[in-house]
């Protein structure tokens, strides 16, 4: 089943560069769909589309359709706060809130309105398992976030995206600052999360994308070259061009 349907998506940002140009494409729910391409290709537009984020920056036109279960994210009545929550996403440096561990996962509950402490704290612990940090700092919740390590920042805010209960989790290099170690936790992770949750991620590397992708988009320029299985896309590349970028003629 389909979870994400985007048919004759374009988007131009206000200096005139075509950021992304009439894209279709099918993501399924429950696996990791991985976009790849050289750096400019229009991969992190696309995912802050889907939830919307490119309405914080200048842009000039937007059309087509990009569809969340069935629904048009475009359409006017709908709630933008929503669909961020609906739509969560972890970016290519961790980004901890000035907080606590705990206060980074539990933030977004309280402001939406959470303040029984059981439930909170059944919220910390089931994501910071999921995200495989519990053991790490279960001793030392009340600690500051910027005590950790780079990778375990990653984690928590993996954790914090989690806790908002999305079924959808976008990823934006999230692994292109840690160490070896740190990103196979990372990508163990997002394998057994994809049973519960649909991933998109913009990978660090090509390498990272046949690692643990189901699905893989190549995008070259703004432009969707190939969409196929990422079986297919790394040993049976329809398109010349996918199969130069993957054996690293360019890139």
């Amino acid at each position: 089943m389909d979870k994400i349907v985007i048919e004759n998506f374009s988007l131009t940002y206000s200096d005139g560069v075509e950021s992304l140009f009439n894209i279709n494409l099918n993501i399924p729910a429950n696996q990791i769909t991985a976009l790849i391409g050289p750096s400019g290709g229009g991969k992190s537009t696309l995912l802050r589309a889907f939830n919307r984020l490119n309405d914080l920056v200048d842009v000039q036109r937007i059309s087509g359709v990009i569809r969340i279960d069935g629904i048009n994210i475009f359409r006017k009545d709908i709630d933008v706060i929503e669909l961020r929550r609906k739509v969560g996403i972890v970016f290519s440096r961790p980004l901890p809130l000035p907080l606590s561990i705990y206060q980074n996962v539990s933030y977004g509950l309280e402001m939406m309105g959470e303040k029984r402490k059981s439930v909170l704290d059944d919220v910390v612990e089931k994501t910071l398992r999921l995200s495989d940090l519990w053991d790490d700092v279960k001793e030392r919740l009340q600690d500051s976030a910027y005590s950790i390590s780079g990778g375990q920042q990653q984690r928590l805010c993996l954790a914090r995206t989690l806790a908002l209960q999305p079924e959808i989790i976008l990823l934006d290099e999230p692994t292109s600052a840690l160490d070896p170690v740190s990103t196979a936790k990372i990508e163990n992770t997002l394998e057994e999360l994809k049973q519960d949750y649909t991933i998109v991620i913009a990978p660090h590397n090509t390498q990272q994308a046949g690692r643990i992708a189901d699905q893989v988009a190549f995008f070259l320029q703004g432009k969707l070259i190939e969409f196929s299985s990422s079986d297919e896309i790394f040993t049976r590349p329809k398109d010349i061009r996918t199969q130069d970028y993957i054996s690293g003629k360019f890139g």
